[in-house]
């Protein structure tokens, strides 16, 4: 049984490596918001004014040169990637300070790579067959169902095995897949491998929903986008927590409807996050790309920066219930897994801010204050 000391020290957030940033506080009903800046645009690196967040500490460099040098190799050499006129923007994702940042609790690089890997692979999807590298709403289904039995392999007789084994090695997306799938399994329980399947499917079946919205040029109403986004979102990468930090969280712990509404709250906070970093970006892209600023602009009669505003206080209270929804999971089911878990997993919503933060090669904030 948990004691009044165990749960005040668990409650104003553990310390050590990989916890720095971790609040599982139960926050009053009136705690004030952050106070927008002042007018004028944000320096490149500011946090979006307003937005709820907890400041990280700067990865470890060593460790951020280690994965950035292995990552490229993998990306070269490997499975190929991309063509050589992408490069930079490959370099200017920067997924060594990305990863090292969101697992500080990762014991060796290794463990890093795993989860670096897995980003990459998913981003060269999304970009490819989704985004502004070629990717199209239409055909989607197709392309998304066949990279994702290079997660989740295709059981068939072995006459038609052959040409599966072949068609891993078709486009980039499904060379990534598999590679990174590989590495994965080798170090994950069956139970997290399977769980990893699982978050990418949903994964997968949002990029469907909005792909669907773009061919009939249909913006749907606010509900209808956060429901899309509770599945084409951040989850499939929190998710892997345990496996990058050396443990494993039981699959009937993590089924928990405590924890899987935790994930969720964390996920959809996350996703908001990068709907207000990448609105700029988005909205130089061709045609119209939804993103929430955008939905609420439409659906609820707001103008830009109303619509921008109103989605910062949406992903503050999301993080606000993400908080609270922990420490209360923390405080009735003190197990020791769990209770790392649910570090681990804040920390990562804590690292992924960072990053979007910081990379000023991608992100800009619009001029709304």
């Amino acid at each position: 049984m948990i004691g009044p000391t165990d749960l005040q020290r668990l409650l104003r957030g553990p310390s050590g490596l990989g916890t720095q940033s971790l609040y599982l506080t139960q926050l009053p009903a009136d705690a004030p918001e952050p106070e927008p800046a002042a007018q004028g645009r944000p320096a490149p690196g500011d946090p979006v004014p307003g937005l709820y967040h907890h400041p990280v500490a700067e990865p470890d460099p060593d460790r951020v040169e280690e994965v950035s040098r292995r990552i490229k190799t993998w990306a070269v050499e490997e499975v190929q990637l991309f063509p050589p006129e992408w490069e930079d923007q490959f370099d200017g994702f920067a997924l060594g300070s990305y990863m090292t940042t969101c697992h500080p609790d990762a014991p060796t690089v290794d463990h890093l790579m795993i989860a670096t890997r897995l980003m990459a692979a998913e981003n060269v999807l999304d970009d490819t067959y989704c985004e502004d590298h070629g990717g199209s709403p239409v055909g989607l289904g197709g392309r998304l169902l066949l990279a994702h039995t290079a997660l989740d392999e295709l059981h068939t007789t072995p006459e038609y095995r052959p040409a599966w084994a072949e068609s891993l090695q078709a486009d980039a997306p499904r060379r990534a897949y598999h590679s990174a799938m590989r590495y994965f399994t080798e170090a994950a329980t069956a139970s997290q491998a399977d769980r990893y399947r699982h978050d990418m499917a949903r994964l997968h079946m949002g990029y469907l929903a909005e792909a669907a919205w773009s061919q009939t040029e249909y913006v749907p109403q606010v509900w209808e986008y956060l429901a899309m986004r509770q599945f084409n979102n951040f989850r499939p990468c929190p998710t892997l927590t345990d496996t990058i930090g050396g443990y494993e969280l039981a699959a009937d712990l993590h089924a928990l409807p405590a924890l899987q509404r935790v994930i969720a709250l964390a996920a959809n906070a996350t996703t908001v996050m990068n709907d207000l970093y990448s609105y700029t970006k988005e909205l130089d892209s061709p045609g119209l790309h939804l993103n929430l600023p955008v939905v609420l602009a439409q659906q609820e009669q707001l103008t830009d920066r109303e619509a921008y505003l109103k989605a910062v206080r949406i992903h503050n209270d999301l993080m606000h219930a993400f908080e609270a929804e922990s420490a209360t999971l923390a405080a009735s089911f003190p197990a020791p897994t769990l209770l790392r878990y649910l570090r681990g997993f804040a920390v990562w919503v804590d690292g992924n801010h960072h990053w979007h933060r910081t990379n000023t090669y991608r992100y800009t904030l619009p001029d709304f204050w």
